[in-house]
């Protein structure tokens, strides 16, 4: 693969420029303004930012009065504390009255080594089950950056997980609402992913294609609505199975989704999800969270069976290459 740009927190500076002529964008926090990158905000418009302090409760209410009153208020917190502890006010004070309140949540999944308080890998379903909630996931430093722009374009409240720190940069063009990013053409197999797992699952896609393997990538951005044609086209077509990748449990999220579409649609399809699988994870770095066999969602995740299953069906059972590992996987055996 191509060496990867990064990206030292982009969501920092793209929300104070954004926001530089939009006077009724309003920044609230739960007392984790550096930790959400709203620092450099605070310090540009010290008028347009209010500490809520550690009350996400009473923050989400704040953010619901504030966009009664013409306001588009910003919450930033960790995505934990957007979904759990909060819920019920999400619901009844944000989700229920349709307001115009952006949930910027941090840390989603197993960015974050701060074990199951801190871990977010329920967020996406959460959310998903509110109505009236649009619910968008963040791949890389450009979807990070124009993100912003997408909210604007929603009439309603507006879930977003974010990624902060050093963010690597995957795609030129910005966030499109409601559209996926078609990262590859294949006939075989179709893969979906979104988040960071987009980035995990390059050099395998990129290793399998070498291989021979005809895979057609999604890139998934907006996990609700999950109406693009697109994604029909591609999961209908697919001659032997459809794999979703995902930084969540594999219930409620991505995997859910596409489970949704193909029963609603009838179409029958040998579906492997890929994720976290009733289970907590712990806590840990990154690469170390990722390369254990809790979450199956690291290119080494590849050799989940039913995954086997669908890449031997496809004609590729003699021989599996795998990224970064550069394991071959032998006809009969067992990972």
């Amino acid at each position: 693969m191509k060496p990867v740009e990064t990206v030292s927190r982009p969501y920092a500076r793209a929300f104070v420029e954004w926001a530089r002529d939009r006077e009724e964008v309003l920044c609230l926090s739960a007392d984790l303004t550096g930790s959400c990158e709203v620092d450099d905000f605070r310090d540009t418009y010290p008028d347009r930012f209010i500490s809520c302090g550690m009350a996400e409760q009473n923050m989400m209410a704040v953010a619901g009065g504030f966009a009664r009153q013409g306001f588009v208020p910003f919450v930033h917190t960790f995505s934990v504390f957007v979904t759990r502890r909060p819920y019920d006010q999400v619901g009844m004070s944000i989700a229920y009255p349709n307001l115009r309140v952006r949930l910027m949540a941090f840390l989603p999944g197993l960015t974050t080594p701060g074990g199951v308080t801190h871990q977010a890998i329920d967020d996406v379903g959460l959310m998903r089950l509110l109505p009236n909630m649009t619910v968008l996931d963040c791949g890389d430093a450009t979807e990070v950056e124009t993100v912003l722009d997408v909210t604007e374009q929603v009439d309603g409240p507006v879930f977003v997980r974010v990624l902060r720190g050093v963010v690597p940069r995957l795609f030129e063009e910005p966030m499109q609402l409601g559209r996926v990013r078609v990262l590859l053409h294949g006939g075989d197999v179709c893969l979906l992913t979104s988040g960071i797992c987009t980035g995990e699952a390059l050099p395998a896609v990129e290793a399998l294609a070498d291989a021979g393997v005809s895979m057609t990538h999604l890139h998934v951005s907006t996990l609700k609505p999950f109406d693009d044609p697109t994604v029909l086209d591609a999961v209908a077509s697919a001659r032997t199975g459809v794999i979703t990748m995902e930084n969540h449990l594999v219930t409620g999220g991505l995997g859910s989704v596409v489970a949704e579409l193909i029963a609603d649609h009838g179409l029958g399809q040998r579906l492997v999800r890929m994720g976290l699988r009733d289970t907590y994870a712990h806590g840990g770095s990154l690469p170390y969270l990722l390369d254990q066999g809790r979450s199956a969602v690291r290119p080494a995740g590849i050799l989940h069976p039913g995954l086997l299953e669908v890449l031997a069906r496809a004609g590729h059972g003699d021989v599996i290459v795998l990224a970064e590992a550069g394991l071959k996987i032998p006809r009969g055996a067992t990972p």
